[in-house]
């Protein structure tokens, strides 16, 4: 896809060097970062959905350890899983990860769909979780839009987005744009951790930002000062 106005491709290619840079001393450590079992990062994803990572962590490491295959879950009572995950919210993400399990045994002899496509059939499973479980489990090059993403991309390159980031075309296109051919997994884990400790929703650190010397939203802010 191709923006109505492309991203200026020195700045883009800017842009990537300097959050690259940053990903190396930066990427937060959490267990599902530390594996490649497409079941495990499907848990992972679904636990992720709307919560905060340092809260998830302990219930997904508690939930690994009681059900560490997908046939594991699939036999497991409803009310079970429900109850585990009950903490984090969402009443409804303990019920649809069990039906999404069902579903995978049933159609793809317990394999986890490694296409988008596929994967957008299950139960709770949207087009970030989709994208982040093919990119982060089978390594397709496959940009993803959160509002962290979503943020970044809008602040820096001077977009404007609408209302609901997550399915603005205009940043989908622009995150799509902004991914580089390779290591596409890892380069959604920096925006989303540098969203995260930079680039925040209040008080974002424009200081101590590497991307400050071309970012729109820091230029408008000093000219306005």
């Amino acid at each position: 896809m191709i923006l109505t106005a492309p991203l200026d491709p020195s700045k883009l290619k800017w842009f990537r060097c300097q959050l690259k840079a940053w990903a190396i001393q930066h990427l937060r450590d959490f267990p599902w970062r530390r594996t490649q079992d497409p079941y495990a990062i499907f848990v992972a994803e679904f636990l992720l959905q709307k919560t905060n990572a340092a809260l998830v962590a302990p219930i997904y490491q508690a939930f690994i350890e009681r059900y560490p295959t997908l046939h594991d879950l699939a036999a497991a009572p409803v009310e079970e899983v429900t109850s585990l995950l009950q903490p984090l919210g969402l009443s409804f993400r303990g019920e649809r990860l069990y039906q999404s399990m069902q579903l995978i045994l049933a159609q793809y002899a317990g394999n986890i769909p490694n296409r988008e496509t596929e994967l957008l059939l299950l139960p709770g499973v949207g087009k970030y979780t989709a994208r982040s479980i093919c990119a982060n489990a089978f390594g397709q090059p496959l940009a993803v839009l959160d509002t962290n993403v979503a943020r970044i991309l809008e602040r820096f390159f001077g977009l404007q987005g609408g209302r609901v980031k997550g399915r603005d075309r205009l940043l989908w296109e622009a995150a799509e744009q902004a991914a580089p051919t390779t290591q596409v997994g890892t380069w959604n884990l920096a925006l989303l951790d540098f969203g995260a400790a930079v680039c925040t929703a209040r008080n974002p650190r424009c200081v101590q930002c590497p991307l400050q010397k071309q970012c729109n939203y820091l230029a408008q802010a000093s000219s306005a000062s």
